[in-house]
């Protein structure tokens, strides 16, 4: 008898099922749903609660429809019976975290908290907690704290302990009033098996826990405030548990929301670009995966712990057990291209793309292949929305240099995937020149399925060749793979993410390749990319940060004016 494994992907849009056949990795059927309060950086749902800059939230309950939805739909679809269904895992955008009650509450279903923007989801892109993150980098580095070498040297605004931090100073009630702040992945997972437990890439990845060390001591948290000195006891946890492991099994109350059976293995929560990896068949050290959305995240898998500068993080057991996971990232990917669509394309190419029956960005990617390499005579830093490898600051904002009254829309859309592409080299190389070899690269997304051109530019940038993932939902597959190690051998699955990498990981046949002459070019390309770099990301001129500066104090005077 056929069995299946479902694994459910949370994205910063929406949430996405796949029903997965075991052992061979074939995907039988999909569904997505789109969250109904989508990204909320303006506005709290009421309408009226108005958000400062930099602030990302999301509301739970879109997490809980996306079960409600998606997990009937493929069983439908597929004509499976959950009886068939072995297990189920799931994984979710990072870090991206709520305050619940000693219930499992969200704070933010509470008519008292309704209108308060810290009782709600902080998405992994909320970076109001930059302050906080500033000023813990700051005490780290003068304690001479060992944690921070492992993060590249500097914690991000993205992370669990500034948003923590950013909640205690501006609303420490509804900081006391959490139970628990937790990863909306862990939360989500308490919701399937009705017990909270927190999964080791999250802690490890972005709540500053060692595997070997646990967390910062409590004279550090002290440091930084008296009143999160025991901030891990309070709010946070000290069982963490590994990836690979079985979190639980649904409840009755879940299986009401699913239509899963009561019982169904359920694995440990896990991040959507780590829970990629087995999904393209890597295992070992040396192969890079490009994880390629909204944002880039890059994994890679080491066999022993090295200081890379910038890098987001290295875990043991982050990725795949008994190796050391690496973590690098690119902020600006697909939200870079969305806002030059958004803000910059004239009407007359919407009109075109219309009469030839395209969408705006295969209008642009057509077009901008026409162009050799270097002929726009542009050249773009990829920091619309800060940096978060290797330079760890989203205050650096971007750069397009060289336009003239000549520069035509897709000569800036091709510059700006190729500033992408020159920021993961950039990465490459860092890792490299710190002992982490990089032997081969892979990517999966949306971007990677379908933008032909942009896959061949990374692919001259690095100067490597580059595998696809076979799978249109890696990370959904990945999780699924999970779901089926959580179930165990004897109920048809996997003792380890190993032995199901090797059945149901999956990559394409065709395989991206350098061209010479194009390698050449951007060699000279990204030689230039590289003192931009360096110029506006490493103190020499700090213009970006003044401008941000500038504006704030210009938008606070203006809404002082108004008030007056």
């Amino acid at each position: 008898m056929t069995k299946y494994t479902i694994g459910v992907d949370y994205g910063t849009q929406s949430g996405r099922a796949v029903l997965v056949e075991v052992g061979t990795g074939k995907e039988i059927a999909s569904a997505v749903k789109v969250y109904t309060h989508g990204v909320m950086d303006e506005y709290l749902p009421d309408g009226t609660t108005k958000l400062e800059h930099d602030w990302a939230l999301q509301h739970p309950a879109d997490y809980l429809e996306v079960l409600e939805i998606t997990i009937p739909e493929v069983l439908a679809k597929a004509k499976v019976s959950n009886e068939d269904v072995i297990g189920v895992g799931i994984d979710f955008t990072a870090c991206t975290v709520l305050p619940i009650d000693e219930n499992g509450i969200p704070l933010c279903f509470k008519p008292e908290y309704e209108k308060q923007p810290h009782s709600y989801v902080k998405l992994w892109k909320h970076h109001a907690a930059q302050d906080e993150a500033n000023r813990l980098n700051e005490i780290a580095e003068q304690r001479g704290e060992a944690f921070l070498q492992r993060y590249g040297g500097k914690i991000s605004s993205e992370w669990m302990v500034p948003k923590v931090w950013q909640i205690l100073n501006e609303a420490p009630d509804i900081y006391d009033s959490a139970d628990q702040i937790l990863e909306a992945t862990d939360w989500v997972i308490s919701e399937l098996t009705g017990v909270v437990t927190r999964n080791s890439c999250t802690a490890g990845y972005k709540a500053i826990w060692h595997k070997q060390d646990g967390y910062p001591s409590n004279e550090f948290f002290k440091a930084l405030d008296p009143r999160l000195e025991n901030v891990v006891e309070d709010k946070l946890s000290t069982n963490i548990i590994p990836i690979g492991s079985k979190a639980g099994e649904i409840t009755e109350k879940a299986a009401k929301l699913t239509g899963l059976k009561p019982g169904t293995a359920v694995a440990i929560a896990n991040v959507d670009a780590h829970v990629a990896v087995p999904a393209v068949g890597i295992t070992e050290p040396g192969k890079l995966l490009m994880i390629m959305g909204t944002s880039t995240c890059h994994i890679l898998l080491g066999d022993k712990e090295e200081i890379v500068p910038g890098m987001c993080g290295v875990v043991e057991d982050g990725v795949i057990p008994g190796l050391l996971g690496y973590e690098a990232g690119q902020s600006c990917v697909g939200d870079h291209f969305e806002w030059f669509t958004e803000n910059c394309v004239p009407e007359s190419y919407y009109k075109e793309a219309e009469e030839k029956g395209m969408g705006i960005h295969q209008l642009l990617t057509e077009k901008a292949s026409n162009l050799q390499v270097g002929e726009s005579g542009l050249l773009a830093l990829d920091w619309w929305n800060g940096n978060r490898s290797t330079l760890v600051d989203v205050d650096l904002t971007g750069v397009l240099l060289g336009q003239t009254l000549l520069t035509k829309p897709e000569e800036i859309y091709r510059a700006l995937i190729e500033a992408t592409a020159y920021g993961t080299r950039m990465i490459v190389e860092t890792f490299r020149e710190n002992g982490v070899p990089v032997n081969e690269v892979y990517a999966a997304g949306g971007i990677a399925e379908k933008n032909a051109l942009m896959m061949q530019i990374y692919s001259d940038v690095l100067n490597m060749d580059i595998k696809i993932s076979a799978s249109s939902q890696t990370p959904a597959l990945g999780s699924a793979m999970f779901g089926a190690v959580a179930a165990g051998k004897d109920r048809g699955g996997y003792e380890t993410i190993t032995e199901a990498a090797k059945d149901m990981g999956r990559v394409k046949d065709h395989v991206y390749q350098p061209g010479d002459k194009n390698v050449a070019v951007y060699n000279e390309l990204y030689s230039e990319y590289a003192k931009l770099y360096d110029y506006f990301g490493r103190g020499e001129n700090n213009v970006m940060k003044t401008l941000k500066k500038i504006k704030k104090n210009s938008v606070a005077k203006e809404a002082e004016e108004y008030v007056g």
